[in-house]
């Protein structure tokens, strides 16, 4: 009886939240930025380009139900492009600071945070083929059955049975989770390697085309920029991508053919584990993946701040990989792999 008093306060609070409030004004912004004194209003897909971020990250950042937190450069930005008013940029880099923290916070409270390794909420949930065991079901008929006789004697048996199976699943996991640790522990003397949980993925394939190719291109782009390549980093795949493919995979004995997948992506990110220590374009790389992945605003900097670490670790736990902190090959699969796909141009 409480449960819609309880569900309507988390909904308030949520409401009162810097994030939203941040997107509710940045939708703002952009819904009145068309009238008679101001000229059309741009579409999303138009607006992006012009700040600087793909329409897919746009939107989530002009949705109050997502929870992308648009970062500080972003912000001033639209603020720009949109001729807000000159008022209210000092509440948006206000709510913007706050937002970020609160994303911070939320992040270090998730499960599996630095006092244990349980896997966030977020995370796939283990598989009845994973643990090695099948799924504890009472059959319907069964328990139709004992209501209609009142037998005694089966829900205590049920009861033993979901006792022994609760705790051979147990096991499984206690054995699957001490694999893990010991993989932990190899990784150091098999960085490169794909870890058996995330071997099933492939590298997704870029190759030459006039569209955005959104974050995925870009951090090609910036990973190109690191190997030397002067190559626009604007997520468009056009020839001189192309070019800095082929140069790049020749010089590595790759086939020359311009497309980049499961041969060529290893060699851009091999030995480019990204930390406090590395260049300004890996680093881009990593910071434009973490922001589209739907967990919140992640500032693209070229600087590996503690924020991005944070944002790396919380990451890695909800992939069940090592939570380091920094992008290894593993992880680099993974933030390419789990990037989201673009908005259509129809939510404009």
């Amino acid at each position: 009886m409480t449960q819609q008093p309880e569900d309507q306060a988390q909904g308030q609070n949520r409401e009162r939240t810097a994030g939203v409030r941040l997107a509710r004004l940045l939708r703002r912004w952009w819904e009145e930025s068309g009238g008679p004194s101001r000229g059309t209003r741009p579409t999303q897909q138009a607006l992006a380009a012009r700040v600087g971020v793909d329409q897919t990250t746009l939107s989530r950042y002009l949705n109050p139900g997502h929870l992308s937190t648009a970062p500080l450069r972003v912000v001033e930005a639209l603020h720009a492009q949109l001729r807000a008013p000159a008022g209210e940029l000092d509440e948006a880099r206000a709510l913007c600071a706050a937002a970020l923290r609160e994303n911070s916070r939320q992040r270090t409270a998730a499960p599996g945070g630095p006092a244990g390794r349980t896997a966030s909420p977020d995370a796939a949930p283990l598989s009845p083929a994973l643990l090695g065991a099948a799924p504890v079901q009472t059959p319907p008929a069964r328990k139709e059955a004992a209501a209609r006789t009142g037998s005694r004697w089966l829900p205590p048996v049920l009861v033993a049975a979901l006792v022994v199976m609760a705790f051979t699943a147990g096991v499984v996991v206690h054995a699957w989770w001490f694999a893990a640790g010991r993989e932990d522990e190899a990784e150091g003397s098999a960085a490169g390697a794909v870890a058996a949980r995330v071997v099933r993925h492939k590298w997704p394939v870029l190759i030459m085309r006039d569209e955005d190719q959104f974050t995925r291109a870009r951090a090609l782009q910036y990973l190109l920029r690191s190997h030397g390549y002067q190559v626009r980093t604007d997520g468009f795949f056009r020839e001189d991508t192309r070019d800095a493919v082929t140069d790049f995979q020749r010089k590595r004995l790759l086939p020359a053919d311009g497309k980049v997948g499961d041969q060529t992506w290893p060699e851009l990110v091999r030995a480019r584990v990204v930390g406090p220590d590395s260049g300004p374009f890996e680093v881009r790389a990593v910071q434009e993946l973490l922001d589209n992945v739907g967990q919140g605003g992640t500032p693209v900097s070229g600087t590996f701040t503690s924020m991005t670490a944070d944002a790396l670790k919380y990451f890695q736990r909800t992939r069940r990989l090592p939570d380091t902190g920094r992008a290894d090959t593993n992880t680099w699969l993974a933030l390419l792999v789990g990037q989201l796909p673009p908005v259509s141009s129809h939510d404009d």
